[in-house]
């Protein structure tokens, strides 16, 4: 099989992520999965495509990833896994389309405007 090299976005997060055939080990940003990820959520949303495919056990994976917070991490390295498993079989496309985990997110953060507080939110208007 050889390795496969992947890339996943969401937000301002982007991951790169190689498989190859092992026991399931995975490794983000030089460490263990479960440290990197701490929370459960996280946990699952990461390992998500591959646990829809059946195969946590069949691969190890080494995971790149920067920018953004912890969840938009975790939902890039999950579109990159299910971009891989695509490419081991093509009959995974059927099973992890309909839940959206192909689908590239496309909402970013609004830009901050000059004359306002935040994006939409306005300075306090007082008739004094």
């Amino acid at each position: 099989m050889g390795v496969i090299h992947k890339i996943g976005r969401r937000k301002t997060a982007v991951a790169r992520v190689y498989v190859s055939e092992g026991t399931g080990v995975i490794v983000v940003n030089k460490k263990p999965f479960e440290t990197y990820f701490p929370t459960a959520t996280l946990q699952y949303k990461v390992l998500q495509p591959m646990s829809m495919t059946e195969n946590v056990s069949n691969f190890d994976v080494k995971v790149n990833v920067y920018g953004g917070g912890s969840t938009g991490q975790a939902e890039a390295v999950r579109m990159a896994l299910a971009r891989v498993m695509c490419e081991v079989n093509a009959e995974n496309r059927a099973i992890l389309k309909p839940e959206g985990l192909l689908t590239r997110d496309p909402r970013m953060v609004e830009r901050k405007k000059f004359g306002q507080k935040k994006a939409r939110k306005r300075f306090q208007f007082s008739k004094r």
